[in-house]
This record gives C-alpha cells, structure tokens and sequence, in this order.
C-alpha cells in the first residue's frame, strides 16, 4: 500500500509493465501508446521507452516509439541520449534510425561524437561530423 507522497501500487505496477515492454522489444508498448501512454514518458532514472528499447536493441520498437513521435533526443537524468547510449552497443540500424529521425549528435553529454571516440567508432564520428 501506498503512503500519501508515492505513486499508487497499481499505477506503478502498470508502469514498471510498460517499461519492461521497452526492455525487452515487445510491441504491446505500441498499442498502449496508441491508446494514450504519453510516448515520451520516463522512468524515475529519466529514461525513456525510446531510450531503453534503443539500449537494448529492439530496432522494431525503436521504429514504433519514432513512428508515434517519441523525442530523439530527450536525455535522460545523467544527460545521455538514446544516440550515445546506443553507440557501444554497435546497434548500427538503431543509430541509423535515431539519425534519421533527427537525432543530434552533438546534444547530451556525453554526446554522441564524443562517445563515438571514446569506443573507437571512428566510422561514426565522420558520419556525425557531416
């Protein structure tokens, strides 16, 4: 049960669920965005569905979340991107899509480029300097 200051059990049950949806590519987030779950919310770390679906490699979902106007380039609380937090993952398709949606590559900190050099991605930082 919850104490006056906290979320309800059940509305962060629901959540969490959504969340985990993100996780793990399930595109049952989708349709819940469809049926009004703001498509840029976050998590209490600041994360996005966008950026954990991104981070964890879910280039389907990654599609969906744009498709329905997911922000590419909201950072979450320690200022990354879903673009930079994708690079060391070398989820090339990902940040093609990101990129295409108009990610920038120089927004968050670190930013893209710079995380880009410090994974040896060279080929990336070229692209982004573009």
């Amino acid at each position: 049960m919850s104490t006056n200051n906290e979320v309800p059990d059940d509305v962060q049950e629901f959540a969490t669920k959504l969340f985990n949806f993100a996780r793990n590519g399930d595109l049952t987030l989708a349709e819940y965005i469809d049926q009004g779950v703001d498509v840029n919310m976050s998590n209490q770390d600041g994360n996005t569905f966008l950026m954990l679906a991104s981070y964890s490699g879910h280039a389907e979902l990654v599609d969906a979340l744009i498709a329905r106007g997911a922000d590419v380039n909201k950072h979450n609380d320690r200022h990354q991107t879903p673009l930079a937090g994708v690079i060391f993952k070398k989820e090339d398709e990902i940040i093609d899509a990101l990129l295409a949606a108009g990610a920038d590559p120089r927004f968050g900190m670190p930013n893209a480029i710079d995380t880009a050099r410090m994974f040896g991605r060279e080929d990336l930082v070229a692209k982004f300097e573009k």
